[in-house]
């Protein structure tokens, strides 16, 4: 491979920026550019210490900082790597990029110092997505889960996965090469036993993935009520800040108003909606619309009721829409002004029901409960595996259906047929890991890491 250079730091003024150049060539051409202040040769330099020296192209020294050199196989590539430190100035970073680029390097695609890493073996493809989990990571919980699987967590669970299946898999061709001697070592029993574990250890992956998605995503989330409920100040509440006009006025949200928030774990895409009632102003009536449309795409419906005032029409209305858009199983009714309730003895007819006082920021540890439950938190036990992204939860489920047609294939046929199930969902794991996936697949994971990673 050529010898490839970009800065690794982001884009701006700072204390130190680094540029990271990879290759065969990696050390010539950071000789080039850098001289050390102490008499030693460049090669003599030790792996992984730091060496302060100056910094050179053709107009001269331009700066002073540190070369930090890594030598192949062990380094993050699998490649010679260079590290270079300079100050973090936007001038003096782009010059010694540039130097190192006339030295002899090109300039790194997006995400080509992890790619080499991937294609060099240094990492799987899932440890290559988790870091850029780790860079995009917008909640703890993410970071904490795209760190683990950095090290590799998600990796074993899916080779273990992957040896089980190669050993039934073996134990069929067995069977299939001599039908009448028995040279099988598992029967049909045992086959049945085990690929029942293994769509077990499927299963707990695939259902994880609703909560991988809370956290990472975000959750797609709709904030309705009739005018003066207090949607607004929900919105306020949850942002920890006035994100939304609050007024005593009915219909002073008129347009969707946009947010995203923590919720606990879980990351909720807000869009505090203008209040559903009978409207004859166009403007209203435009938003109203566009509520209703906000429920239809939203993943999490919170449904706000005033309980100072008794249920009237444009309540039902709401409910009602609710229900004909097919969203009660993703709706949190939110009973508001628990502060100032009245007698409130209406039975509304949803699953999940939560009190609060939005003005006074009550009640709300019990929506983060109810959320967090919904996309899967009580499921998940504390050292469980987590499938953040779709691609590697499309490939599980492809897994998982391969593995549910081979245990039915077992009722009434023979091995061989379910053999044919268990290659494919031998294919489906080397997929979701990395161990047999297509180019284009890979150019479109790398596509999206920044330049200098």
């Amino acid at each position: 491979m050529t010898t490839v250079a970009a800065i690794g730091t982001p884009h701006g003024k700072g204390g130190v920026a680094m540029v990271r150049v990879s290759g065969e060539s990696a050390f010539e051409v950071a000789s080039r550019v850098f001289a050390p202040s102490s008499p030693k040769k460049f090669s003599e330099f030790p792996h992984g210490v730091a060496c302060y020296g100056s910094f050179t192209d053709k107009k001269g020294i331009f700066d002073d900082g540190i070369c930090i050199l890594f030598r192949a196989p062990h380094s993050f590539t699998g490649e010679n790597i260079c590290e270079l430190y300079c100050h973090g100035g936007l001038l003096v970073t782009k010059r010694l990029l540039a130097a190192c680029l006339a030295s002899g390097a090109v300039m790194a695609g997006a995400g080509e110092f992890t790619r080499r890493a991937f294609i060099n073996g240094k990492i799987s493809l899932t440890q290559a997505e988790a870091i850029g989990g780790i860079i995009d990571s917008v909640s703890e919980k993410h970071l904490e889960i795209s760190a683990r699987q950095a090290n590799g967590s998600l990796s074993r669970s899916l080779a273990s996965i992957y040896d089980e299946l190669k050993l039934l898999a073996a134990s069929v061709y067995a069977y299939i090469d001599y039908p009448d001697e028995d040279m099988t070592d598992v029967s049909i029993e045992e086959m049945r036993e085990r690929l029942s574990e293994i769509k077990s250890k499927l299963l707990r992956l695939s259902g994880s993935h609703t909560y991988g998605r809370a956290i990472s995503e975000g959750v797609v989330t709709a904030i309705v009520g009739k005018p003066n409920t207090g949607k607004s100040s929900l919105l306020n509440s949850l942002c920890g800040e006035e994100r939304a006009i609050v007024t005593d006025i009915a219909g002073t949200t008129r347009d969707v108003v946009t947010e995203t928030v923590h919720l606990g774990d879980v990351i909720l895409r807000l869009s505090d909606t203008a209040g559903i009632r009978e409207s004859e102003d166009t403007v209203e009536k435009i938003g109203i619309e566009r509520s209703i449309k906000a429920i239809s795409d939203a993943a999490l419906v919170l449904a706000v009721f005033d309980m100072s005032r008794p249920i009237d029409d444009d309540d039902k209305r709401l409910i009602e829409s609710i229900f004909e858009l097919g969203k009660e199983s993703k709706t949190v009714c939110i009973l508001n002004k628990s502060d100032i309730a009245n007698e409130f003895c209406h039975k509304l007819p949803f699953e999940r029901t939560v009190t609060v006082s939005a003005l006074n920021n009550e009640g709300l540890d019990s929506l983060v409960e109810t959320v967090s439950m919904m996309f899967g938190a009580g499921e998940i036990g504390e050292n469980d595996e987590i499938v953040v992204n779709a691609r590697q939860a499309a490939a599980v489920d492809k897994a998982l259906s391969a593995v549910s047609s081979a245990l039915d294939a077992l009722d009434g046929f023979t091995q061989d047929i379910a053999g044919m199930d268990i290659e494919l969902a031998l294919a489906a794991i080397a997929e979701a890991d990395g161990r047999s996936v297509s180019e284009d697949i890979v150019n479109e994971i790398f596509s999206h890491f920044c330049v200098g990673k």
